[in-house]
């Protein structure tokens, strides 16, 4: 009797689980707006030289596709064998009055924990970075 008991809670329990955690996640939300895709690196700007400790920051210009576009977020990428960043670029889904490509800026900060020559790798093309050397004294 005390056996049948406990499967009855279990299952009572398994049942009270299942009906909530197969509740609905949408609630009613919008679909996304925009569109994410990867951006061309035209230039870094920054210094060569830091010190272990302090933080180092680079200009990144970049080039939207049209005047809709707008910087996203930095992601890591490879090109064959080579890994380094990549700019991404948000667009809102239909279409743009303005189709001109645009160049725009972020700010990339490297914190450098360690001495040694590093390489700041951007996606300049779909076969190239574009590469910014920096020396850690």
């Amino acid at each position: 009797m005390r056996i049948f008991r406990i499967q009855v809670i279990v299952a009572v329990l398994f049942l009270a689980v299942s009906s909530v955690a197969c509740s609905s996640d949408d609630n009613g939300k919008e679909t996304p707006q925009t569109i994410s895709r990867a951006a061309n690196v035209t230039a870094i700007s920054g210094p060569a030289t830091g010190k272990v400790g302090v933080d180092v920051n680079y200009d990144v210009s970049f080039i939207v596709d049209n005047a809709c576009g707008e910087f996203d977020r930095i992601g890591s990428t490879s090109i064959g064998k080579e890994e380094g960043f990549q700019i991404e670029a948000k667009y809102p889904i239909g279409t743009c009055a303005n189709q001109t490509p645009t160049a725009l800026h972020t700010l990339y900060t490297f914190s450098p924990q360690s001495k040694g020559t590093f390489e700041i790798k951007f996606r300049k093309s779909e076969t190239e970075f574009l590469v910014k050397k920096l020396v850690i004294e």
